[in-house]
């Protein structure tokens, strides 16, 4: 029905499969998520039921005005083509099936200010020799050409607390009943943290052989041939 779902992350736990390979895991509470409009090309969906308190009062108009209880996240999300939308249907995590690789869109844990080296993974001064530029940030740029510090330069700053998608994760179990999604590998954010798990938009390509390696590969044939004949 839909590509994308609203979840919360629970944590991270070990799943063994059938073979009794063991696969570290990231738990997602994924859905139910209520449409609460269709748009032209979007759908609003919510999640997470919350009182109404806890909202304002134009917020709180949406979720009145399509008659579903109100939610804590409201996100719209791309439609379908093809696919029919009706105010108060549900977007369930069996959307999604074992095997499937998706893309989990959140935000990152906040690092607060953070020097260089931690940040951007510096090597560092040196450690011995009397030097007292261990982790300090040294020289940033010329002094007359160019006279001045490029934009984008590594510095020290905050870190984290950004967006991150976290690309090709494998479905390694769908929970319908508790709706729970079981995904292999980490996702961006602490407990808790609300994600966006979509189907993942890369694929691999297909690897096609050259015309010319497969002409260098028939020419060899051929010499190879030609060579066994003439020790005959």
């Amino acid at each position: 029905m839909s590509n994308y779902i609203i979840g919360k992350k629970i944590g991270m736990t070990q799943i063994y499969d059938e073979s009794g390979k063991l696969t570290p895991v990231t738990v997602i509470e994924a859905g139910p998520c209520p449409i609460l409009a269709v748009k032209d090309r979007n759908i609003q969906i919510g999640f997470d039921a919350v009182k109404e308190k806890a909202l304002t009062k134009p917020v709180l108009g949406i979720y009145k005005k399509a008659g579903v209880s109100p939610r804590r996240m409201l996100k719209e999300v791309p439609k379908v083509s093809g696919q029919e939308y009706a105010v108060g249907g549900e977007l369930k995590v069996d959307i999604f099936t074992f095997g499937e690789k998706v893309d989990v869109i959140g935000v990152s844990i906040g690092k607060g200010f953070q020097g260089g080296m931690k940040r951007w993974h510096w090597q560092g001064g040196p450690k011995t020799h009397g030097s007292t530029s261990h982790r300090r940030v040294g020289s940033i740029g010329s002094s007359t050409t160019p006279g001045r510090v490029f934009k984008g330069h590594h510095m020290p700053g905050h870190m984290g607390n950004e967006k991150v998608t976290v690309f090709g994760l494998k479905v390694v179990k769908v929970d319908s009943v508790n709706n729970l999604l079981a995904l292999k590998g980490a996702v961006p954010g602490p407990k808790n943290n609300y994600l966006v798990i979509r189907k993942t938009t890369k694929h691999k390509r297909q690897v096609i052989k050259p015309i010319i390696a497969e002409q260098k590969a028939e020419a060899g044939k051929k010499d190879a041939k030609k060579q066994a004949a003439a020790k005959k």
